[in-house]
């Protein structure tokens, strides 16, 4: 008899989101020592974290992240497929930040599509430098891989307006539903095609 191990990434994906929206959220079943580099980074983003057993609680307190500077790096380093994640996250939190990406070559084909939402990103090789700002703006998205549409999922969340993404079955690979489970935390998200 065997279990199959609860998928850390999509775990901390919503941990991201929550905190992106300023909300709250609870992880039930989780290995907290497969995200503990990204519980750590949401920590500096001012997040109230909770650990009981393998359940994981979250909350922002309706504040505005701040800014944190990321590293990818091999377990259990910040995975490189958190990295568009917390690009978004950075996007709209309070202060500058960098993003080193060491994994992965061309790991940012999100930057052109979080810039035309309106995020100050300078690419520079394997480093962005991103300056938050409050807001950004809905507009019609790409998807270009799995991570980098989860990023336009997150920063569609919290833009002004109503965001399109096109080419989401890159998402189905490593989310199931994320629509509906996004919806069931309140998220104004529908899947069209």
């Amino acid at each position: 008899e065997h279990s199959v191990c609860p998928d850390r990434i999509e775990a901390a994906t919503y941990l991201v989101a929550a905190t992106m929206t300023q909300g709250k959220i609870s992880i039930k079943n989780i290995n907290v020592n497969s995200i503990q580099s990204s519980l750590d980074k949401l920590i500096e983003t001012g997040a109230t974290i909770d650990i009981d057993n393998n359940n994981v609680h979250l909350d922002m307190w309706n504040k505005r992240p701040k800014a944190v500077n990321i590293k990818t790096a091999f377990f259990p380093g910040l995975a490189t497929d958190m990295q568009a994640q917390f690009m978004a996250l950075n996007t709209i939190a309070d202060g500058n930040s960098t993003i080193i990406e060491h994994i992965f070559d061309n790991r940012f084909m999100h930057v052109p599509e979080l810039q035309r939402m309106g995020a100050d990103l300078q690419l520079d090789g394997n480093t962005v430098m991103c300056k938050g700002k409050e807001t950004l703006n809905a507009t019609q998205l790409m998807a270009t891989d799995l991570r980098a549409s989860a990023s336009l999922v997150l920063a569609s969340l919290v833009a002004d307006g109503t965001s399109i993404i096109d080419r989401v079955y890159h998402l189905d690979r490593g989310y199931e539903t994320i629509e509906a489970k996004l919806k069931l935390l309140g998220a104004d998200i529908k899947r069209i095609k």
